[in-house]
């Protein structure tokens, strides 16, 4: 065999830091270590793996078109190494969530998942669907979790659960006591809503077809724990998740507000997964126990 793992290991950290000096930290090697095992590896096959413009290193088609296999062979021997020394069938797990999932949903399978399996580690990073489907891409993520519908060359987006979205407000909002708003109401009021890139803002904006340039949206906040602050005050009606409304609507500090039956705002969750991505015994795990919920 032409090229070692060491010589990979440096070609996927000099492709993630664009800097051979960072991708030598990272692996804690000296700088000349690591840039000797990447001209090595270009030499040994005659080929050139990045653009050098000063001491940036970019990534050039043929990089990009080797990373994903070179991604999904470390994985697995990294799987290998794990299992021997340690005896078991699952390695630690990068896990991204959007924020609804992640805050909700996620940190229950992560528990169960870390109590029955041995050794098992798992990271949760929580941002909104745009973001984690990129970290997912760019295979700084093993599994993305998320909200939003999504087209991808590169992802695997797999059905997994489905939910939906309930307009809400405090109890003491006028508009408490309606049975269900209609168009002109929901023009009319004051909403307090996610931000743009976010699953729930997509649904939301779906679900309000034809109405969109008349709502008056008056604040955009990244964490649903926020907007249900402000909706509580009377800042305004939002719109999110029954998942993470359900315990405010038990203490009655929030209250559902019906819409019109043409205004649909059901959706699904999704598991994504890069396409050239090892599918290891841990990501099948996590995955069986998400479909539990």
């Amino acid at each position: 065999m032409k090229y070692s793992f060491r010589q990979l290991e440096v070609f996927l950290a000099a492709a993630h830091s664009q800097n051979i000096t960072r991708a030598a930290e990272t692996l804690a090697m000296s700088q000349s270590a690591a840039s000797s095992a990447l001209k090595e590896l270009e030499a040994q096959f005659d080929i050139q793996l990045f653009d050098r413009v000063g001491k940036r290193l970019q990534l050039n088609e043929l990089g990009r078109l080797y990373r994903p296999q070179v991604e999904a062979l470390l994985a697995q021997s990294q799987e290998l190494e794990h299992a021997l020394s340690q005896h078991t069938e699952v390695g630690a797990l990068k896990v991204g969530a959007t924020l609804t999932i992640g805050n909700y949903l996620a940190v229950g399978v992560m528990a169960e998942y870390m109590q029955t399996q041995t050794h098992a580690k798992v990271s949760l990073e929580v941002a909104n669907t745009r973001t984690i489907a990129q970290r997912v891409s760019d295979f700084e993520l093993d599994i993305g979790l998320i909200e939003g519908e999504l087209q991808s060359s590169e992802l695997e987006v797999i059905s997994w659960r489905s939910d939906e979205l309930v307009v809400f407000c405090s109890p003491d909002h006028p508009l408490a006591d309606n049975p269900a708003l209609e168009d002109d109401e929901l023009r009319a009021a004051t909403w307090i809503m996610r931000e743009q890139g976010s699953g729930t803002r997509q649904t939301f904006e779906r679900g309000m077809h034809g109405l969109l340039p008349d709502l008056n949206i008056l604040l955009e906040l990244e964490h649903t724990e926020a907007i249900k602050r402000a909706v509580e005050a009377g800042l305004g009606i939002g719109c999110l998740s029954k998942v993470c409304l359900a315990d405010a609507f038990k203490r009655g500090s929030l209250v559902p507000i019906g819409v019109p039956s043409h205004r649909n705002f059901d959706r699904q969750f999704y598991f994504i997964l890069h396409k050239q991505k090892y599918r290891s015994a841990g990501i099948d795990r996590w995955m069986q126990l998400c479909r539990k919920l």
